[in-house]
């Protein structure tokens, strides 16, 4: 069973499936460049402007922050576009073989475009309302976090469609309930770590502070403004939500019919997570520099995409028996 997992593994990728990998990365690219927009205080570069900036189709004499928030209005496009090619690709292939292979393929690829679609309505609507760069308002962490929960979602359907067209197996959920609950424990896990730093971030950005000392301080203040007083709930979700991660990746090592892939994602899981708590350390005592904060995101966004082909392995056809 093992060496026919690795034998799968070694076999040569399609221009579809290389195609939609890239599609993974660039829009792993877009959302760092959201987090350096974000942090560099730069969301209301266009003004409560949109699809123009500053009611210019392209800016003339723009500022910095203005450079930054239209080009991230280009990346940003420029993903939908490339999920429309994806679909598009998808659809021609489908009609050459109507497979139900390539009918999975078909779906994911749809859904993508679908919350692609979602993640630019919810970037218009943060813009139109003016909750960008330094501005509160009581809907801002609300916006915020759909904002975060539609990017996830996004993430995991393109994930699928490159997994799928790289060879992977139909997703049963057809397995046994303790399986289902611990996946699903761990995408609400992972939901409410992403929520909490979200929230984490953006408490961090309206309300700086001078030294580690100072920040304990805000977060415990009886007069501080609630977004300082949730920030807490970050560190503590994500080590007790991480250590679940761990443990969860262990047992299906140890449970699953022996699979390579399996292995494989279970084990860089548990390295990711481990990475992420030493840097996740760093950031909090550093204050969060912006450097800091992407490098965060980045692992972040790793450890959501390793999940994902983990859960799909799992439930993936080949392992959906389990050793009693």
């Amino acid at each position: 069973m093992l060496e026919s997992s690795k034998m799968e593994a070694k076999t040569k990728m399609s221009k579809f499936a290389k195609y939609a990998w890239f599609v993974v990365a660039y829009n792993i690219v877009v959302i760092l460049w959201g987090v350096f927009l974000r942090a560099s205080k730069s969301g209301d570069g266009c003004g409560q402007h949109w699809l123009t900036c500053n009611g210019e189709v392209i800016p003339t004499a723009p500022q910095f922050k203005t450079i930054i928030e239209f080009s991230h209005r280009i990346t940003s496009s420029l993903a939908g576009i490339f999920i429309i090619i994806l679909v598009i690709w998808a659809i021609v292939a489908w009609k050459n073989n109507k497979s139900e292979w390539k009918k999975r393929i078909l779906k994911t690829s749809f859904a993508s475009l679908v919350f692609v679609i979602f993640e630019g309505i919810l970037g218009a609507g943060l813009v139109l309302t003016g909750n960008t760069a330094e501005t509160l308002t009581p809907m801002r962490p609300i916006w915020t976090a759909a904002h975060l929960i539609n990017t996830l979602i996004l993430m995991a359907f393109v994930t699928l469609t490159a997994w799928y067209s790289s060879g992977g197996k139909r997703i049963s959920f057809k397995a046994p309930k303790k399986t289902l609950f611990l996946l699903g424990f761990g995408i609400f896990g992972i939901f409410l770590i992403g929520i909490s730093g979200s929230i984490a971030a953006l408490s961090s950005m309206l309300f700086p502070s001078a030294s580690l000392v100072d920040s304990i301080a805000k977060d415990f203040a009886e007069n501080s403004h609630y977004l300082l007083k949730l920030r807490i709930s970050h560190p503590i979700l994500s080590i007790s939500i991480g250590f679940f991660l761990v443990w969860m990746a262990n047992y299906f090592k140890q449970n699953t019919v022996e699979d390579f892939w399996t292995n494989r994602f279970a084990n860089l899981l548990i390295i990711l997570v481990g990475i992420q708590f030493l840097f996740g350390f760093i950031t909090l005592i550093s204050l969060a520099p912006i450097i800091m904060q992407l490098i965060h995101l980045l692992l972040a966004d790793a450890i959501w995409i390793t999940f994902v082909l983990l859960a799909a392995n799992v439930l993936g056809e080949k392992t959906t028996n389990y050793q009693s």
